[in-house]
């Protein structure tokens, strides 16, 4: 899996339960889009959390 490549947001790990306690793992993944951005003066498409990428809108304003 992928990680954001500002944030650094990964997978990540724990367990469900269920009424009885029962465990099991799972993974809960960051919601990632792939976006072209001008980094140190080229065009790079990069994976990006939409998180970060309402940031970005914010500061654009």
């Amino acid at each position: 899996m992928a990680k954001c490549y500002f944030t650094g947001k990964r997978k990540q790990f724990g367990q469900s339960r269920s009424h009885a306690l029962n465990a099991s793992k799972r993974a809960w993944k960051p919601n990632l889009q792939r976006r072209r951005m001008m980094i140190d003066g080229r065009m790079q498409t990069v994976m990006v959390s939409t998180k970060y990428l309402r940031t970005l809108a914010k500061s654009a304003r």
